[in-house]
């Protein structure tokens, strides 16, 4: 059998080389070389397309010659359409088959040269072709053309749209980071408001203190509930009170047994011993009411008789009505003292007969000001004369009260104690009544309440002429600034009102600030809590409000900053 050898067909045949063939022949040409009968192969020369191959029809062993008598051509069907007179012509793509074997497209060299031109060997005559270069542009443009043909989309297009993907996939994914970025800056909480509290100076009240009107004996003291003052005259010590006792009598029972100041609250039968106490204190002088036993009294008329008229009996008949003794009662008085702070007052009785029960100007007064303060004690010391079932009207003994503006509270005389007196005024203050309290023991003279009514009067009235009111904080003053990271400069909080106090000459004035909860975005005009102002147990709250609005930060800023 012969052996077919096929050359690629896109390799080019170099026919300048080939012997017999003059350099630029047509390129479709092959030369074979060598005498009839030796081992030279017959090339075809073709243009790279497959044709038909020429066989001998005789398979030649190894070694053995092939004669021209075994190069057959092909039919006529496989001749080329320009065949030649002079003899046969090779269509393209021919093979031309040897003893040993055939080789088709390009230059098989399988003999010694030298090479003879395969037109010369076969007797034909080459065709005449217009030798063309093609590049690999042209290669390309056909290979296109081709696959258009099919269906296909070019290669270099195919290649165009794969490089777009990953392009656009990048961008899409910076775009998407970008957009997560702001949005993060965007959402991110901003910082909060920063207060900056103006520093003010203690408002203090000008003017010298005043000099009051001191008893020339005795203790003394006044006070002004709504400053929380008291003044005393000078060192105080315990001495006896008297009556003033009752004062802390009817604290007790109050205490004890709340009651309305309307009510009468309920009713304590006399008893016997109750009734033979009358007989005692007429004995010795000292003040009672008329009582007999079985009789009822209510609680608003046994405290009418205790502190209007000053009656020693009714205190012992309030103490074992509360208490069960007087002793029992005794205890929770100095036990109510001792709650009270009032550090010089001790009670061995109820009534202030004994002299053992001792006070000090300055405790009777911080008494009579807690005492106050009890709505049914302070109507019933306020009463310029009480009746009673059997006593009729009774007098009150403080003379003054009901007059000049005297609200009370209670007087108190003993050998012992000599003349002692609490008094309650209202005076007026800028438009404003105050109370205003002063206390005097041991003031002596022939009418020894007298003279402690009098020299109360005079503590009194100096005391009221020496308050006045001040404005500690005016209306739109600037307390502090509120500053934000956004903004250039702060925004002014100052006060929505003003505020004024009652004060007495060179007292000082607390002033402090109590932020509110400010959020950007607040308009102006918004609240931010209170400066706040104390003078002795007076405390004002006076509101603060920004000036301008608190406008949030911008968009640039949160993206800059977020």
């Amino acid at each position: 059998m012969a052996r077919r050898v096929e050359a690629p067909p896109e390799t080019p045949l170099d026919v300048d080389d080939a012997p017999g063939v003059a350099p630029g022949g047509p390129p479709e040409l092959a030369a074979a070389s060598g005498p009839v009968g030796s081992t030279t192969a017959l090339v075809a020369l073709t243009t790279g397309r497959p044709g038909p191959a020429v066989d001998t029809g005789t398979a030649a062993a190894p070694g053995d010659e092939a004669s021209p008598s075994a190069v057959t051509a092909p039919d006529a069907s496989e001749r080329a359409p320009s065949e030649g007179a002079s003899g046969t012509e090779l269509a393209p793509g021919m093979a031309v088959a040897t003893g040993a074997e055939v080789v088709t497209t390009g230059v098989c060299d399988v003999g010694a040269p030298p090479r003879t031109p395969l037109a010369q060997v076969l007797g034909v005559e080459a065709p005449k072709q217009a030798h063309a270069e093609v590049g690999p542009e042209d290669a390309q443009a056909d290979a296109d053309a081709h696959r258009a043909s099919r269906g296909h989309r070019p290669v270099h297009a195919r290649k165009g749209v794969l490089w777009r993907w990953p392009v656009m996939a990048l961008v899409v994914a910076l775009v998407c980071a970008v957009v997560a970025v702001a949005a993060i800056r965007v959402t991110r909480p901003v910082p909060g408001l920063v207060v900056s509290r103006s520093v003010l100076a203690p408002p203090v009240v000008a003017g010298p203190v005043p000099a009051l009107p001191w008893p020339a004996t005795g203790e003394a003291a006044v006070a002004v509930p709504a400053l929380g003052m008291v003044l005393q005259s000078g060192t105080e010590k315990p001495v006896p009170i008297a009556s003033l006792t009752k004062i802390m009598t009817a604290y007790v029972v109050l205490h004890d047994r709340p009651l309305a100041p309307g009510a009468q609250g309920p009713l304590v039968t006399i008893s016997d011993a109750d009734e033979e106490e009358v007989d005692v204190d007429q004995a010795v002088g000292a003040t009672y009411v008329p009582v007999q036993a079985g009789e009822r009294l209510s609680e608003r008329q046994l405290l009418d008789g205790l502190l209007v008229h000053s009656a020693n009996d009714l205190a012992d008949v309030l103490a074992r009505w509360d208490a069960g003794s007087v002793a029992a009662f005794v205890t929770e008085m100095n036990a109510a003292a001792a709650q009270l702070g009032l550090r010089d007052s001790h009670y061995d009785d109820a009534s202030g007969l004994d002299p053992g029960t001792v006070g000090s100007a300055g405790d009777e007064l911080r008494l009579a000001m807690r005492a106050m303060t009890i709505p049914t004690f302070a109507a019933v010391v306020d009463q310029p004369s009480v009746t009673l079932p059997l006593a009729g009207t009774l007098q009150n003994y403080v003379s003054s009260v009901g007059s000049d503006g005297i609200v009370g509270v209670k007087s108190g005389f003993t050998q012992a104690a000599m003349g002692c007196l609490v008094l309650a005024a209202e005076r007026q203050v800028a438009g404003t009544h105050v109370l205003v309290l002063a206390a005097v023991t041991g003031q002596p003279g022939s009418d020894p309440l007298s003279g402690a009514d009098r020299a109360d009067e005079l503590l009194v009235n100096a005391t009221g002429a020496s308050l006045r009111t001040v404005a500690v904080v005016a209306r739109g003053e600037p307390v502090g600034t509120v500053s934000a990271p956004w903004r250039a400069s702060g925004v002014p909080l100052v006060t929505a009102s003003g505020a004024s106090v009652l004060a007495w000459p060179g007292d000082v004035a607390h002033v402090g600030y109590v932020p509110g909860r400010l959020h950007p975005g607040s308009p102006a005009g918004t609240a931010d809590g209170a400066l706040t102002v104390s003078l002795g147990p007076e405390h004002l709250s006076v509101p603060v409000r920004t000036e301008g609005g608190l406008w949030g930060p911008s968009m640039r800023w949160r993206l800059d900053h977020g």
